[in-house]
C-alpha cells in the first residue's frame, strides 16, 4: 500500500510509484537498504558497486529526468560493502522546471523499495573562508532558503499532522561521527557546517553571497533540501555530504568556466566521497535496523 507516499501536491499517481517499484524490483537483483543521490560530477561514485544493474530514469514511470551535464540520469543497484544499495548518478532540480513534488518521486521510490537510510550529496560553492576547492564538508543542518519563501515539497500534504516534520537534527549524528572518523584515519579534508539551498540557475552575486554567509551558512547549492524534507517525513535516516568546488567569499565569485569547472572539481572528489561511502556502508552492516 503506497497510499501513505502519495499525498503530496499534484497527488502524484498510484499507479505511477506502483509500476516504478515494480519494474525496479523486477531488474534489480538486491533489495536496497541504503539509498545515495549523487550531485554534479559526482556519478563516479557508483562505479564501486558491485554486479550493478544500470536503469535510465527515462525507463522509470513517473521518474522525473535530469538535462545538467554532470548528472548521467542513471539508477544503479547492487551491492557495495556487502549492503544493498540504489544509487541516483544525477537529480533533477527545480530549475529544470520540475514542481517540487515531482521531486519528491525518487526518494518516494526508494523508500517503497526498502532503503533505510539516504546519503545525499552536491556540488557547492564555499561561503565560510576556512573552506577550500576540491574539500568534502558534511552537512550538519540545512536552511531551506526556497521553503522560508513558500516552496516546500510538503505543501498541501493531506490529512493529520504529516506535513507538520521535525527537521531539526535531521542529519543523523552516528553517520557524520563516522565519516569524520573515517576521514581522520586516511587524512581525507572533511569540514562540517552549514548548506543553504537557493534556487538557480544562475550563480550567486558577491553580495547574496555575503548576505547568506551573515545567515550562518558555510555553503550554498541549488539542490538536496528537497530530497532531505522528504526523507524525514519518510522516517528516512539521513546524510549529507557537500563536494566544496569554487570558492564564494571576498570578492572571489563564480569564475568563466562555470558549471563545467564545478563538475571538473567534483570528479576529483570522487575517490574520497567513494571511500567514505564505503565506511557509512559498513556502519549499516554492522548495525542493522531493529
Amino acid at each position: 500500500d503506497y497510499q501513505g507516499l502519495l499525498d503530496l501536491p499534484g497527488r502524484l499517481a498510484m499507479t505511477e510509484l506502483t509500476e516504478a517499484v515494480s519494474l525496479v524490483s523486477s531488474l534489480a537483483g538486491v533489495k536496497p537498504l541504503v539509498g545515495v543521490i549523487l550531485g554534479s560530477g559526482l556519478g563516479g561514485v557508483a562505479g564501486d558497486i558491485q554486479e550493478p544493474v544500470t536503469i535510465p530514469y527515462e525507463r522509470i514511470p513517473g521518474f522525473p529526468c535530469t538535462t545538467v551535464p554532470g548528472h548521467q540520469g542513471e539508477l544503479v543497484l547492487g551491492r557495495l560493502e556487502g549492503v544493498g544499495i540504489a544509487a541516483m548518478k544525477g537529480r533533477p532540480h527545480p530549475y529544470e522546471g520540475h514542481p517540487l513534488a515531482k521531486l519528491a518521486f525518487p526518494v518516494q521510490m526508494l523508500r517503497a523499495l526498502g532503503v533505510e537510510t539516504l546519503v545525499v550529496t552536491n556540488a557547492a560553492g564555499g561561503l565560510n573562508p576556512s573552506l577550500s576547492a576540491g574539500s568534502l564538508m558534511v552537512l550538519e543542518d540545512h536552511i531551506n532558503l526556497p521553503g522560508l519563501t513558500g516552496l516546500n515539497p510538503l505543501m498541501a500534504v493531506a490529512g493529520g499532522q504529516e506535513r507538520f516534520v521535525p527537521m531539526a537534527n535531521a542529519y543523523d549524528e552516528t553517520l557524520r561521527r563516522v565519516v569524520m572518523e573515517a576521514a581522520e584515519e586516511v587524512g581525507i579534508r572533511v569540514a562540517t557546517g552549514i548548506y543553504v539551498m537557493v534556487g538557480g540557475p544562475s550563480y550567486e552575486t558577491l553580495a547574496e553571497a555575503r548576505f547568506l554567509r551573515q545567515m550562518g551558512a558555510d555553503a550554498v547549492g541549488m539542490s538536496t533540501v528537497p530530497e532531505a524534507v522528504v526523507a524525514r517525513w519518510l522516517g528516512m535516516r539521513l546524510l549529507g555530504i557537500s563536494c566544496i568546488t569554487n570558492l564564494l567569499f571576498g570578492e572571489t565569485g563564480h569564475d568563466d568556466d562555470g558549471h563545467g569547472g564545478v563538475v571538473a572539481v567534483a570528479r576529483r572528489a570522487v575517490p574520497d566521497l567513494a571511500y567514505l561511502l564505503r565506511a557509512v556502508l559498513r556502519h549499516v552492516e554492522a548495525t542493522p535496523a531493529g
